[in-house]
């Protein structure tokens, strides 16, 4: 027969609220008797009326994570089961309410956990803060919980903020999402007679004097309004601008109508980032999402697919191209993430039947992009330069190449071999790794504000382009040059 631990809520706040049958069971207790922390009213009373009892308080200032503090708790309750057979172990409120020792001992199967019951202090809390859980609310440990797991839109309650530090670390992580002046509630001793209360603005909430495991905070749902920055709102504003009493602009959108606004909103992310503008990137990112989320919306309204679909596939590709993070493959360099990355891309494309390897690249894609992404399919089977230098030898050759259709005069010609030189010379920037679409947006910025600098100029002085010799022009642009040497 395994040995025993009876587990024991007692309650939220005072000797009352235990039954007749826990309370007789602690009075009369024939077996050691441990409690998870002594700072609990009824503990109080019990000891006033000869209950003896160990605490596992010294053990939490033996470590600095509560995770270690009820690890070594367990460890100590399984020790003792097993010496004396049979124990109880009392914890405050409901064995199953917010109580990590007492579900780690349950993922044990070492010692029988017989979970007598208790009293859960939600009663008492639900009552003094008037909320009705069936509006929604979620119950969080304080302690160990995720940003991602809040959900603003309910009532919040954060147990076990024992301390300054767990007050000012839910302070913090709260304001990542809440204004400063939000309404919290500070509640103290729910459910006994020393219960206290106090609304307070959340940046206070790291400032109360006294805080005890006792404590629990009071989350106030907040207004949509607040909460412009989160996903879920956005989805929802979508959903109301194509829906019924949304924009007509909106509501007549298409996949087809929508897909040149995507190709200006990634031009203009490029803008913004090559002038390092983070006001700009941010807003620039936000146009290019808002285009994601028309058309996740769109497939919605269709029942084709949904923003959730959009969402786990690129998370599950994620995952799956990562197995040296989310797996147990090694990758200690670079090299070695590219090699695996194309690996297993090439595994999820194997069941994709194609006439060649080039029917992967967009139609749509612009001639220049066109032209480097064949070039690295090409590559990718091996039929590519070895050394620059032939790439080197390839461009002279297609130069001449061009010298000489010019010379024959045929139009058809010289378009060809200008075609020739264009695509040797991205073969050249590709060896480089240099980006000849993003190189050549550059260099066409670089020259826009120089060539406006030189209007600007011939603005000023009163002339006019006709007016303007060539040497003169070349002077202005050399000028330009010299004042914007950020750009050469």
């Amino acid at each position: 027969m395994k040995t025993q631990i009876e587990v024991i809520g007692l309650g939220a706040g005072d000797l009352d609220q235990l039954t007749i049958g826990l309370y007789h069971k602690l009075i009369n207790a024939e077996v050691p008797l441990f409690v998870r922390t002594n700072d609990h009213p009824v503990l109080e009373s019990l000891e006033k009326q000869g209950v003896n009892f160990t605490s596992f308080d010294p053990i939490y200032k033996q470590h600095d994570q509560f995770e270690e503090v009820y690890e070594a708790i367990v460890e100590q309750l399984l020790k003792q089961a097993k010496h004396n057979k049979h124990i109880l172990y009392a914890v405050p409120g409901h064995p199953m309410l917010a109580e990590r020792t007492v579900q780690l001992l349950l993922e044990q199967d070492e010692v029988n956990i017989d979970i007598v019951g208790g009293q859960s202090y939600l009663d008492a809390l639900f009552t003094a803060i008037h909320i009705d859980p069936i509006e929604g609310f979620q119950f969080l440990d304080a302690t160990s919980f995720e940003r991602s797991q809040i959900n603003y839109m309910q009532h919040l309650i954060f147990c076990q903020v024992y301390d300054q530090m767990v007050a000012s670390e839910l302070k913090l992580t709260l304001l990542e999402d809440l204004q400063p002046d939000h309404p919290v509630v500070i509640i103290k001793s729910v459910g006994s007679s020393k219960a206290e209360m106090e609304t307070i603005p959340l940046v206070e909430l790291d400032q109360c004097v006294e805080l005890s495991n006792l404590t629990s905070v009071y989350v106030h749902p907040a207004k949509k309004e607040v909460l412009n920055h989160q996903f879920n709102r956005l989805r929802e504003i979508i959903a109301v601008l194509r829906g019924p009493s949304g924009c007509p602009w909106d509501k007549k959108q298409t996949h087809e109508s929508l897909r040149h606004y995507l190709i200006e909103e990634a031009y203009e992310l490029i803008d913004a980032i090559n002038q390092e503008d983070d006001h700009h990137i941010i807003e620039e990112l936000g146009d290019i999402l808002l285009q994601v989320m028309l058309h996740s919306q769109i497939g919605e309204d269709h029942g084709y697919f949904t923003v959730d679909d959009v969402v786990r596939s690129i998370t599950d590709k994620m995952i799956r191209r990562h197995p040296h993070v989310f797996g147990d493959v090694k990758a200690e360099d670079t090299e070695t993430v590219i090699a695996n990355w194309k690996a297993i891309k090439a595994d999820e494309k194997a069941d994709q039947i194609t006439d060649s390897l080039l029917d992967r690249i967009p139609q749509s894609a612009s001639t220049l992009v066109r032209a480097e992404a064949i070039q690295k399919e090409a590559a990718k089977v091996g039929f590519d330069w070895d050394n620059p230098e032939d790439i080197w030898l390839k461009v002279t050759e297609e130069i001449e190449e061009v010298k000489q259709a010019i010379e024959s005069g045929r139009s058809v010609e010289i378009e060809a071999e200008f075609g020739d030189l264009i695509f040797a010379i991205i073969n050249l920037a590709r060896y480089y790794k240099v980006n000849s679409d993003l190189a050549l947006r550059r260099t066409n910025i670089k020259f826009t504000r120089r060539f406006q600098y030189i209007e600007r100029k011939v603005l000023d002085a009163g002339s006019e382009w006709v007016n303007m010799s060539i040497k003169e022009l070349d002077h202005l642009w050399d000028e330009a040059k010299r004042r914007m040497t950020d750009e050469t």
